[in-house]
């Protein structure tokens, strides 16, 4: 088919694209589908059932047919709807969910053998027999799922995410939009326009109606260029609202660079989170099919896509078309079509008494009752007063109504009203709070109206914002409103299709309604209706009224279903904001990171921080020789680690010291001033939480130290108690863990190392700073730190904290004047296995499954005071579990011990029932000679000496282990103390 006369394209340049890999051009201003109707093709696609033949329906973002790939290689994007792609040069576009060409599906047999796939079959057929579904079914079932393909490759192209307020947010840039947003900006407000589309106007660059006597297109421009002008207001072209949320939040995605053939240095679609004070849904309507036997051919679609394709982008789907319409809509298409030279065979009219409105055959009181044409309709019965003619045309337009787009106002499940004069739904009034739904979207119909109500709308959401809105002198427009006669489908004896995409026909509501599967919910996973990248949007309104015929109930008490997000589709990849690979999570780097990026180290993740796990040496080719090393370093001279991760959390108020013993289960409250205490964290349920230090500065100044994997979980919980618990202590919080740069000094000469740089007259010995004390200081010449005594290594060791800034330096300073002493940096893996060989607890003890018992640590839980979780942790089957944490050793030196494995007596069956504990944590002890763990285990500590075995079952392994102190070194304590 040639283009027909005016449009909104550019014809002075013509764009090259492929449709499966058939050389094509368009103009700018094209949408594929319009470029693929400008050249004869009417084929676009499949079903996904059947794999009948499908064309265009519609011209938005409701078509349910036209689903292409786009682009190829990594960039590959299945399942895009062709009339929003924006045609650009070089476009390459496939067809999908075919095998062979489009035009010769192999999988069209489906068609051939529908009457198995009857609604409902998945349930009926899939149910047995039992031994059917892993070996026929499932498998089967994966094949077939699915409409595009995707190319199995990493997405190359950039995505972002961003935040914007405002007072106003208007949704939709058609009529009523338009009206909100202007209304709305000339009062300074702060406003948002969002349409999913690439130009402003929304229905109305799809008519011919004017306004102020002049084209609406040259309307919609003046108002687009004030709207730009004015500094208060954001216009978001090709940017669809997909959810309305709690607290005036609106999710939204931006295709930012999808209509270029690259991104270029542009994110390709952004990721909105907006957040309104007041919403307009201004989103307009959708038009509704009206089903009949064989009402899927290609070439059969909505009349006002129809009309939308000639008016705004020139091209009919045919030389000769036909309207079938049970309202005046459906003659403004047939107008609209005659006036551009297409020859229109006739408008079906299902109404008795219609006026004639233009210059062609009318067949009043008559209904389309079959097509032919698989691949392209070719002729239409048409049936009157009980008689049937068939009539040729290329083309078939079909207007039954139009149903408001009241999607986001249902969001958060306000249920549609029913509307017997429009026969559509209606926005509720108990939609989102602080939406107002307005134009099409709230059944205004006509332009008047709907530019009335868009501005009408934002005057009164400015007035409950408390701000001063007045109406805009708006352009004289039609007024007239078409009501539709009820006709809702064609009975007869072929298929007609209420869902084109799924396969959903109108015996496929009757056998539901026939198998009791009757209400909204039952019926659309029973025949799958609704399900399709459409979201139901051109079939959910015909099928409630379809199944109220049935049920002999009106259509507002047979049901409504109600819609979620999104919208419409949205990629993963944008949902994700663009948070791949490294920007998959917020990466945190310590103080030190830069320098021991230059030391060569080898670094690891630990939750969102980046933190040395080795450093290497030359001549080391394994990373245990560098970490073996490490570990000996310190235990023989002194190992420097950056420790700053640890949560650290100050605590000040007169209650500070009582909000703490209830937190903890052991004392804190007669902690002394200038000392710290181990302290262990329960949950309500008496479980072990985390553990860490809790130093006292001060006589209301607290510090508390967690892990580094709860450093955020403790501070929340912290402030909930504090905020909700207990709301009348005096009592601060504030999370420094950013603030402090923390390095941990341990080992024999660690003293002598912090002696040097410590300011003159601070005394550090063995009797003046004891271990366990705490104290604020200067090293360095007159650099503020604190100095804690404490130790994870179970060597003499301390923790010098100095503001963030200075913790490169720090560092660098212990290394460079502790050379002579042995000053060596270690990471995570030394760091692990010095606590390992102490015996310490950590993250792998702490694993949401262990109590105080089972820790050794059941004497901590106070009973003398009240503390969070103590009461629980003391629960009968708590005290019952008779697990301790134990040390493993392996009987012959050169096995391994891997975390994870289980524990049995060396005679029993390894199962579930004899499964007597597991192992927590492992590492090589360079200390002891061979490979050590920590488990928890049945009677552990009344088994000293004691051989089981440990097991993989999984992997076939098994190693005799000797059940051991955990405290690998020193367990006495004396090295820590001197």
């Amino acid at each position: 088919m040639t283009r027909l006369s005016g449009g909104l394209i550019d014809r002075s340049r013509s764009l090259n694209f492929t449709f499966d890999g058939r050389k094509l051009a368009g103009h700018p201003g094209d949408t594929l589908a319009s470029a693929l109707l400008a050249n004869d093709v009417r084929l676009m696609g499949r079903s996904f059932k059947y794999h009948r033949p499908r064309g265009l329906i519609a011209a938005g973002s409701e078509e349910p047919n036209a689903l292409v790939e786009l682009r190829g290689g990594a960039r590959q994007e299945p399942n895009t709807r062709a009339t929003v792609a924006e045609l650009f040069d070089g476009l390459d576009a496939r067809s999908q969910n075919r095998i062979g060409s489009l035009r010769f599906d192999l999988l069209g047999v489906n068609d051939l053998l529908s009457p198995f796939f009857a609604a409902g079959f998945y349930y009926k057929t899939f149910m047995w027999p039992k031994a059917f579904w892993e070996k026929l079914y499932e498998p089967a079932i994966r094949r077939a799922a699915g409409l595009g393909s995707l190319s199995m490759q990493a997405d190359p192209d950039p995505y972002d995410k961003g935040f914007l307020h405002c007072d106003l947010l208007v949704i939709g840039g058609g009529a009523a939009g338009l009206a909100a947003a202007q209304a709305a900006a000339r009062s300074g407000a702060r406003v948002i326009l969002a349409d999913e589309d690439f130009r402003l106007g929304g229905r109305l660059l799809a008519e011919t109606h004017l306004l102020d006597d002049a084209p609406a297109a040259g309307w919609v421009s003046g108002v687009e260029e004030e709207l730009a002008s004015l500094p208060n207001l954001r216009i978001m072209r090709r940017t669809t609202v997909f959810g309305a949320f709690d607290h005036g939040i609106y999710g939204a995605v931006e295709r930012v660079a999808d209509h270029l053939p690259e991104p270029g240095d542009k994110p390709r679609q952004t990721l909105w989170r907006i957040t309104a004070k007041r919403a307009i849904l201004a989103a307009g309507a959708v038009e509704r099919h009206i089903p009949f036997a064989n009402n899927d051919r290609p070439g059969i679609m909505l009349a006002g896509a129809m009309r939308a394709f000639a008016n705004r982008w020139a091209v009919s789907p045919a030389a000769r078309v036909a309207i079938f319409t049970n309202n005046d809509d459906g003659h403004r298409t047939a107008i609209d079509l005659a006036a551009k030279g297409v020859d229109i065979a006739g408008v079906i009219d299902s109404r008795d008494n219609v006026t004639t409105m233009g210059s062609y055959p009318i067949f009043a009181g008559g209904v389309v009752s079959d097509a032919k044409g698989r691949l392209g309709l070719t002729k239409i019965e048409v049936t009157q007063n009980g008689r049937s003619q068939w009539i040729e045309c290329g083309a078939l337009g079909v207007s039954g109504g139009w149903n408001p787009n009241l999607h986001l106002a249902s969001h958060h499940r306000g249920r549609p009203v029913w509307d017997e004069a429009l026969q559509s739904f209606v926005p509720a009034k108990d939609g989102p709070p602080g939406l107002i739904v307005a134009g099409a979207a709230n059944g205004q119909g006509s332009t008047a109206a709907a530019l009335r109500s868009g501005a009408e709308a934002a005057v009164q959401a400015l007035g409950e914002l408390g701000i001063t809105g007045a109406l805009p002198d708006l352009p004289q427009a039609e007024d007239v409103v078409s009501k539709p006669h009820a006709l809702w489908h064609v009975p007869g004896k072929g298929r007609a299709w209420v869902d084109f995409q799924n396969d959903v026909t109108v015996k496929d509501i009757k056998l539901a309604h026939q198998e009791n599967m009757r209400p909204v919910e039952h019926l659309k996973r029973w025949t799958t209706l609704g399900m399709a990248t459409d979201q139901g949007k051109t079939a959910n309104v015909t099928a409630l009224a379809i199944m109220s015929e049935l049920t002999g109930k009106p259509i507002p008490e047979t049901g409504t279903t109600i819609f979620r997000p999104p919208y419409s589709g949205v990629s993963l990849s944008v949902l994700g904001g663009g948070n791949t690979a490294g920007h998959f999570r917020p990466r945190r780097l310590t103080p030190t990171h830069h320098w021991a990026e230059a030391q060569g180290a080898v670094f690891v993740e630990v939750g969102p921080w980046m933190r040395a796990q080795y450093f290497p040496r030359p001549g080391e080719t394994h990373w245990r020789q560098t970490v073996d090393r490490e570990v000996l370093a310190t235990r023989e001279g002194v190992g420097i680690c950056d420790v700053t991760t640890l949560g650290k959390v100050d605590v000040q108020g007169a209650d500070a010291g009582e909000f703490l013993n209830r937190l903890y289960c052991n004392g804190m409250k007669t902690l002394k001033t200038g000392m710290v205490r181990y302290g262990l964290m329960l949950r309500e349920d008496g479980i072990a939480w985390d553990d860490g230090t809790c130093a006292r500065l001060a006589e209301d100044h607290y510090v508390v130290t967690t892990t580094t994997a709860q450093a955020g979980p403790v501070y929340r919980h912290m402030e909930f108690a504090r905020q909700c618990l207990w709301p009348e202590m005096d009592v601060q919080l504030i999370s420094t863990t950013d603030a402090w740069a923390q390095v941990s000094v341990a080992g024999p000469n660690a003293r002598r190392l912090l002696e040097r740089i410590v300011d003159e007259g601070v005394d550090i010995s063995n009797e003046a700073f004891p271990f366990m004390a705490c104290k604020g200081l200067t090293i360095c010449g007159g650099l503020r730190a604190r100095l804690f005594r404490i130790s994870f290594s179970g060597e003499l060791a301390y923790e010098v904290a100095v503001p963030t800034r200075y913790g490169n330096a720090l560092m660098q300073r212990l290394i460079e004047i502790g050379a002579d002493l042995g000053a060596t940096p270690y990471g995570t893996e030394a760091l692990g296995a010095l606590r390992i060989e102490k015996g310490h607890a950590a993250g792998n003890e702490l694993n949401g499954q262990t109590s105080p018992q089972m820790l050794g640590m059941g004497r901590m839980v106070s009973t003398k005071k009240d503390s969070i979780g103590a009461v629980m942790s003391r629960r009968e089957g708590l005290a019952a579990d008779t697990r301790r944490l134990v040390g493993l050793q392996p009987v012959d030196s050169a096995q391994p011990v891997l975390a994870g494995m289980h524990l049995f007596t060396d005679s029993a069956a390894q199962n579930t029932e004899t499964d007597q504990g597991w192992i927590t944590s492992a590492c090589y002890s360079p200390h002891v000679g061979s490979a050590i763990g920590l488990g928890f285990l049945a009677r552990g500590d009344e088994r000293m000496g004691e051989v089981i075995t440990g097991a993989n079952p999984l992997d076939q392994q098994q190693v005799a282990l000797r059940v051991v102190s955990p405290h690998f070194v020193d367990p006495d304590g004396g090295r820590l103390r001197d």
